[in-house]
């Protein structure tokens, strides 16, 4: 079935097209560099993997309820129009915000893989060129899972959010080599990298468990290279420069903090958009929601190297300050194990079911003797 015959509502159009601009740069210096940056692309190369056969695309997922999501969390929960919903509208309005969730993941993945390959374009290194080809991989990879699990499991699309779509033409349009890291890596990845976290560690589903736990495993990976190399680079600007980063990094949190309403969802069910706008500020669970969506940007930005007077009284504003004294490389060693137990798990499993199997056949065949 074409992907458009399962989109809610209509993309704008077949292909979004953004003028490119900014040098491409070459390297003729292909010595060692960074240690850093080099072990990052060895580990990078070394945990490729085939999203066809690490994931059991047999589990089945009830379409419905896809996440296992309680009542309570539902933007919709404890209004007028919650009263009036039958079981039947119920199970719609998951399925509608699941895939509306997803779809999101689905088109900055897709963003993020030709940031990717913008960075192996135009970033002047060759060690973070190297590193950035594996990542372009990872996010081909990710984006082709969260495609199936739509196409497959829950059988609806949403296209892509506005204000996302906004940072990705403001990261993709901008001339300067280090936007697509701080857009993609630091902003886009980062918040991704929170909303996996929690669907990841709430969900009692084992497919949508698997799948975010392996991409994150990746992810971590990709947030660790925009560290890298913009902590490197970003030692070297001037104050100006610096400013102009900042300002970036402050309208990207603004537009990512403004998506994240599913506004779209309540629209489709009948609820006028300035109406669901006020139902989606005053629900507690999304307000929450959005403060730890920033657990992974606010540390991060700090790590950088951009924690200006602005930026700082601009999270302050946003009730996120705070959250800059997050342990980064706590969580991400965290992911990193998440995606390991997971797999010992499976591995274990499937091994037992194995030597049962064997054990079986050989009892019946001494049965039959």
């Amino acid at each position: 079935m074409s992907t458009h015959d399962l989109y809610v509502n209509a993309p704008a159009g077949p292909v979004w097209q953004v003028p490119a601009t900014g040098a491409a740069r070459f390297s003729w210096d292909y010595d060692d560099g960074r240690e850093r940056l080099l072990a990052l692309y060895r580990k990078g190369k070394d945990k490729q993997w085939d999203g066809a056969t690490r994931i059991d695309w047999d589990l089945e997922v009830d379409p419905y309820d896809p996440l296992g999501t309680p009542d309570e969390v539902l933007n919709l929960y404890g209004t007028r129009h919650w009263a009036k919903m039958t079981e039947k509208d119920k199970g719609d309005l998951r399925r509608h915000y699941s895939s509306w969730q997803f779809s999101q993941f689905l088109h900055g993945e897709q963003g993020a893989m030709i940031c990717a390959a913008r960075i192996v374009e135009s970033v002047p290194d060759l060690d973070a060129k190297f590193y950035s080809a594996t990542q372009t991989m990872d996010e081909a990879r990710h984006a082709e899972i969260y495609g199936r699990f739509l196409h497959e499991k829950i059988g609806m699309l949403y296209p892509i959010n506005d204000d996302l779509q906004g940072l990705l033409d403001d990261t993709l349009r901008d001339s300067r080599w280090d936007m697509p890291y701080l857009g993609m890596q630091v902003l886009i990845e980062g918040l991704a990298l929170a909303a996996f976290g929690m669907i990841r560690d709430t969900t009692d589903k084992p497919l949508p468990k698997q799948i975010l736990a392996y991409v994150m495993q990746d992810e971590a990976r990709h947030v660790a290279f925009g560290r890298m190399a913009l902590r490197d680079y970003y030692r070297q600007l001037s104050d100006a420069e610096l400013r102009e980063r900042e300002e970036f990094v402050i309208e990207g949190c603004h537009l990512m903090r403004d998506r994240l309403r599913g506004v779209e969802v309540l629209e489709n069910f009948g609820i006028p958009r300035k109406e669901a706008e006020e139902l989606s500020e005053q629900s507690e669970f999304l307000r929450l929601f959005r403060k730890l969506l920033f657990s992974r940007i606010v540390p991060c930005v700090k790590d950088i190297g951009l924690w200006g007077e602005r930026l700082q009284k601009a999270y302050l504003d946003m009730g996120v300050f705070d959250l800059g004294d997050s342990n980064l490389d706590l969580l991400m060693t965290q992911d990193e194990e998440i995606a390991e137990r997971l797999d010992a798990q499976r591995f274990a499993a499937e091994e037992h079911a194995r030597v049962t199997e064997v054990a079986d056949a050989i009892a019946e065949g001494a049965a039959g003797e």
